[in-house]
């Protein structure tokens, strides 16, 4: 993934990342082990994903970057009634 895309995720997203990523690496390492991975190369991609996403948390940490703010969803206003009518007139 590209840094910009890590930088979209908020807090929590970027956390949960971090561990699915965790996890993958201890897969892959597990697969080179037992000589069944077929990509040696996704190790170093992995771990180059794991230093961008702690590098991002840390720098929210810091107050260098923030998270992106959630999109307030607003509810369309509803109409309001009234007791009053127009009355349509008709011409001849």
């Amino acid at each position: 993934m590209k840094s910009q895309e890590f930088r979209n995720l908020s807090d929590k997203e970027l956390q949960n990342k971090l561990t699915s990523l965790k996890q993958e690496l201890f897969n892959l390492r597990f697969s080179h082990a037992t000589g069944s991975l077929t990509n040696p190369l996704a190790i170093n991609t992995c771990k180059k994903d794991i230093a961008k996403v702690n590098t991002i948390i840390r720098e929210r940490e810091l107050g260098l970057s923030f998270a992106p703010k959630a999109e307030a969803k607003v509810a369309p206003k509803a109409e309001k009634k009234t007791a009053t009518t127009k009355k349509k007139t008709v011409k001849e």
